[in-house]
């Protein structure tokens, strides 16, 4: 339990609430999950709301000062009065505006709090103590990233944080608050204070509920400014609108990342975080880390389904590639693996030079000597295998992703899906066990379709429950086999598009065998797809070649 008075809002008077004693802090906190609030709130209020009402109910808070910004909020405070969980608890009115009237109510609204915490705390308004509360924000002034957005919880700002190559600036909506950088007048009317203070509360750098929000364009337009991570809350659709601004108008790299306010959610980040911090920081693969030895590099691509070896020589060939189950481990997995690639091309372990390691169970890997994003590497394997290729799409075992290249291979700019296994190999996988077939059997069925079947969902369980029902009906397989394509076909060509695909494109990854799907998604996107049959590798040859940057040559 703590003695700390929490807010969440950056337009709370702390300054006004240290005058009366208290003890203020962030109340931004990311919960395990939410189980209590669950069952209190409404399932679609946005994860900030639930993380709050977690906090609470777990007797983490005791006093809080809540400012009513939206429905999510007044839910919120709703819920907490009748729960009777809080020795204080106290829901501010903040006017969206800064004219005159605005002003003049939120007096009102800072009197009726300092009456109210006055008489909790047992204590009256010290003007000195008003006073010293003010405190400039300190601001970088160097080469920097910024997270824009919604609220961003502690922990996954620590985890951008420590990915980013810069230093990163919280500048989402509590953390920008500017109210203290002015001094308060030479005045000891309470009155004229608090008329000075309303004005410096509600002249702050706007959040976006207010109606006059321009100002906010300074946070994407500082010279210093390297990238923009743009992070909005589930269920909550208000930043959404921003983005869409940033993205039209902002000159550094963006992402966007999107989390539902949980310690569950925030590790499904790590890939795009990662990734992102590579694609903006040309430093990162730079210098030369080890000595020519025998002349032969590996990589390996720990995906969730399957492990890929490649093993180069000193001028590039590919000595072997082996496609491997993953299994239960992905550690134990990559062992097998680089064992029997190994064994192929008549090498020892030693005789390595250097080794990258990429994929879903990259960071399980400690045989690596260093390990890549498959964003970074896919990219670099598609560039090897075939330069003019601009847009690389891979349908993996757990997610979908689009990327991007420059006419030098770099990444301009991804997106993936991977919240659920729609569109995806598992998704693929599932759909051809609910067929009774194999998936090399899948794949070559829908090319000689009659009847043109749409599935309507790509939820993977109510999608069976639809292939389920159309082999009732005596469906032909070609048939619901298109119609399986299709969806993911539309799915992944929703993703090109947000990502601004361009010709040529290359599929890469297991499902570029799906001679059916391949066909599939070409009609969608409207052009042919580069099939390489080295393509399946691609993860790995990219971490290969990254291995090779790492050797000083003679």
């Amino acid at each position: 339990m703590s003695n700390k008075l929490y807010y969440i809002c950056k337009y709370t008077p702390i300054e006004l609430l240290e005058s009366l004693g208290a003890e203020c802090a962030s109340l931004n906190e990311m919960p395990e999950g939410f189980e209590h609030a669950d069952q209190l709130a409404h399932p679609n209020i946005c994860g900030f709301g639930k993380a709050v009402l977690e906090q609470v109910i777990n007797d983490h808070v005791k006093e809080l000062v809540i400012v009513n910004c939206c429905d999510t909020i007044r839910s919120v405070y709703d819920i907490l009065a009748d729960s009777g969980k809080l020795d204080f608890l106290y829901i501010m009115d903040m006017p969206h505006d800064n004219g005159s009237c605005g002003r003049e109510r939120t007096v009102t609204q800072l009197k009726g709090l300092a009456k109210a915490y006055s008489e909790y705390k047992g204590t009256t308004f010290d003007e000195a103590a008003f006073r010293k509360a003010f405190r400039p924000r300190q601001r970088l002034h160097e080469p920097y990233i910024s997270v824009l957005g919604a609220r961003m919880g502690n922990e996954l700002f620590e985890v951008v944080r420590q990915t980013m190559p810069y230093p990163v600036e919280n500048d989402t909506c509590v953390n920008n608050r500017s109210a203290g950088n002015e001094q308060p007048p030479e005045t000891s009317d309470f009155d004229e204070l608090m008329d000075w203070y309303a004005g410096a509360l509600l002249g702050q750098l706007p959040c976006m509920r207010m109606i006059d929000n321009t100002g906010r364009k300074q946070l994407y337009n500082n010279p210093n400014l390297k990238g923009i991570i743009y992070h909005t809350v589930k269920f909550c659709d208000f930043y959404s609108f921003e983005y869409a601004q940033v993205k039209r108008e902002a000159a550094v790299p963006l992402l966007k990342i999107e989390s539902d306010y949980s310690l569950q959610n925030s590790g499904q980040l790590s890939t795009r975080l990662e990734a992102f911090a590579e694609s903006i920081n040309a430093e990162w693969q730079k210098g030369k880390e080890k000595k020519m030895g025998k002349g032969y590099f590996a990589g390996i691509d720990s995906g969730s389904t399957s492990t890929d070896v490649v093993i180069l020589d000193k001028d590039k060939n590919i000595v072997t590639g082996i496609i491997l189950p993953t299994g239960a481990g992905a550690a134990a997995g990559a062992e097998r693996a680089l064992e029997e690639a190994l064994k192929e091309a008549h090498l020892q372990r030693e005789d390595i030079d250097a080794m990258v390691t990429t994929g879903y169970g990259r960071t399980a890997i400690t045989e690596g000597d260093k390990s890549i994003t498959e964003i970074t590497c896919h990219a670099r394997g598609a560039h090897f295998l075939d330069p003019s290729v601009r847009t690389v799409v891979d349908i993996g075992g757990q997610d979908s992703k689009v990327i991007r290249l420059d006419e030098n291979g770099a990444v301009v700019n991804f997106v993936m899906n991977d919240k659920c296994a729609a569109g995806t190999g598992r998704f693929l996988e599932m759909m051809a066990r609910t067929m009774e077939m194999s998936l090399d059997e899948m794949s070559h069925k829908g090319l000689k379709y009659k009847e043109d079947i749409t599935i309507s969902s790509m939820c993977t369980v109510f999608a069976e429950s639809e292939v389920v029902s159309l082999i009732a009906q005596n469906k032909d397989a070609d048939d619901i086999v298109h119609g399986l394509n299709k969806a993911v076909a539309s799915k992944t060509a929703a993703l090109a598009k947000r990502v601004g695909g361009e010709e040529r494109y290359m599929m890469t990854g297991g499902v570029s065998k799906n001679e059916s799907l391949v066909k599939t998604l070409e009609q969608k996107l409207g052009t042919t797809l580069v099939v390489d049959e080295r393509a399946q590798l691609c993860g790995a040859l990219g971490a290969a070649l990254f291995a090779m940057d790492m050797v000083e040559r003679d």
